[in-house]
């Protein structure tokens, strides 16, 4: 069984910052790439920002300079520094990683239960 856990979510004004952070635990035998998606009200999910096993990041064009993804020192943990946040930023962040649970076959999807940001003032 797998499990991540996101935190960080908050109530922030316009221009402000948070740091979302997802630890990854379970029947883990490596992680290809971790990553952040998104969901407003009425919206699709959609990417936010993905870290790869090797390190390459990926980014939508709409928080490019303003986000950062990066691991954490703690195995099979990601952050997403959002800074200069906007009230088109509010919604649902979801934490996502492609696990491999042994050494065989395609990694699987697996999503935390999502926490909110609200960009307002």
């Amino acid at each position: 069984q797998v499990q991540l856990v996101e935190s960080g979510g908050n109530l922030v004004q316009p221009g402000g910052s948070l740091r979302l952070s997802c630890a990854a635990s379970g029947s883990i035998f490596s992680i290809d790439a971790m990553g952040w998606y998104r969901q407003a009200a009425g919206k699709q999910r959609v990417l936010v920002a993905v870290i790869t096993s090797g390190g390459t990041t990926n980014y939508a064009d709409s928080v490019k300079g303003r986000f950062t993804i990066s691991k954490g020192n703690a195995k099979n943990t990601v952050y997403l520094q959002m800074n200069s946040l906007k009230p088109e930023d509010t919604a649902v962040y979801y934490c996502n990683a492609e696990i491999r649970r042994t050494n065989w076959g395609r990694p699987n999807d697996y999503w935390g239960q999502g926490t909110q940001v609200t960009v307002s003032s």
